[in-house]
């Protein structure tokens, strides 16, 4: 095996890095995870996770997390409603979709991200993440890697693999490729207790999702684990407007004020996210790695995720890439088909890159539609093939 006797460093551990894990660790691999997080509950998770049957879901089979997946996903969380601003439905799955269809390729059930991530973290060798590893630089060391964390302390890896995110630390060492800003910006808000604290909201959601589409600035939301809410006000806006802007996200009352002229046509049923959000909001600019990125392998590091390919979430992919990403490179490192690291890893970036890109422009196009005059027309017309709402 290409990785007999050899340490494998994952830098973070969301769901890209401890699927690789868990799949390494599977293959006799020793593998380490450095989670700059103090531990596995320092952070608030974000918006659950759609995983998809080629992806997301063939990863978590090869891991034989199955069985557990299907006792800890949200069920009828991926059910779906479209509306106007003024609240309307005009389109809704519910009563119509399947609440459980695994197999089914157009089946893609939810999973809150902070469940997905302790499940995972579940399967993993006692010892194999170390937290409150924050990584600041890297060497070169023989034939690997010296890893250095602000605490002071370091590591050694023959292979270092980046899954840190979108402003990975780790990807300038491989390429200086950036990402570009995608136009749309988008501001997370949160509602805890919500069946208690936002009872219309909650009616309204159904415990599913919504999409309600205005022109060029849209409401999108969905239920989310332990009574949760969670609702982005997305729109089109210049790429400095978070730092230019004067309204402070902690400061309710400046946020209602900035929301009613921003959404002024829209119904006051909406207002009531503002009321019952936990405060401070936090403003999302929306970025997407270049469709054309190329970079030399290296035989001792590569990217997977975010770090690799960030791209708009107007697709529901960005985890279901993440967790293919792990799979793949896991098959080409413990398999028999390459003779040394640099070809598995070639092959898998290679790989990685291409199918990124038509996952990467197919969101860009997705957000072009979801932000456009009309919407609301588009998007229908993509659910039903409805044209004039």
């Amino acid at each position: 095996m290409l990785l007999q006797n050899k340490k494998i460093a994952i830098v973070g551990g969301g769901p890209g890095g401890l699927t690789l894990a868990k799949l390494l660790q599977d293959k006799g691999v020793n593998v380490k995870i450095y989670e700059r997080d103090f531990d596995r509950t320092a952070r608030v998770q974000g918006s659950p996770l759609d995983l998809h049957q080629e992806s997301g879901l063939a990863a978590l089979q090869q891991a034989g997390l199955m069985e557990v997946f299907k006792k800890n996903y949200m069920r009828g969380a991926d059910r779906e409603q479209i509306m106007d601003p003024q609240g309307t439905v005009f389109f809704s799955d519910h009563g119509v979709k399947k609440e459980e269809n695994f197999g089914d390729p157009h089946f893609r059930p939810e999973i809150d991200r902070g469940v997905l991530r302790n499940l995972l973290l579940d399967t993993l060798q006692p010892g194999t993440i170390h937290w409150n590893c924050h990584f600041t630089e890297m060497k070169p060391q023989n034939d690997g890697w010296i890893l250095y964390f602000k605490d002071g302390n370091t590591a050694y890896a023959d292979i270092v693999i980046a899954a840190d995110g979108a402003h990975s630390k780790i990807r300038p060492y491989l390429t200086d490729i950036k990402a570009f800003y995608s136009g749309i910006t988008m501001i997370e808000g949160n509602i805890p207790n919500a069946s208690e604290k936002s009872p219309a909201v909650t009616q309204l959601l159904k415990g599913g999702k919504i999409m309600a589409f205005g022109t060029t600035e849209n409401i999108l939301m969905g239920q989310k684990g332990n009574d949760e809410i969670g609702f982005y006000l997305s729109f089109k806006v210049d790429e400095n407007w978070t730092q230019q802007n004067t309204v402070d996200f902690n400061a309710p009352q400046q946020v209602k004020n900035w929301y009613k002229t921003k959404y002024a046509s829209w119904n006051p049923l909406w207002d009531e996210l503002l009321e019952v959000v936990t405060y401070p909001l936090t403003p999302r600019p929306i970025y997407c790695m270049p469709l054309d990125q190329h970079w030399v392998a290296q035989p001792n590091l590569t990217l997977i995720g975010d770090s690799a390919h960030v791209m708009p979430p107007f697709a529901g992919e960005g985890v279901n890439m993440a967790m293919l990403d792990a799979l793949e490179l896991c098959n080409n490192l413990t398999g028999n088909i390459f003779k040394a690291p640099l070809e598995a890893i070639a092959d898998y970036e290679s790989r990685m890159r291409q199918r990124a890109s038509l996952i990467a422009k197919e969101s860009l196009d997705n957000g072009e539609t979801m932000h456009n005059k009309h919407a609301l027309r588009d998007m229908l017309a993509f659910f039903t093939g409805f044209e004039n709402p």
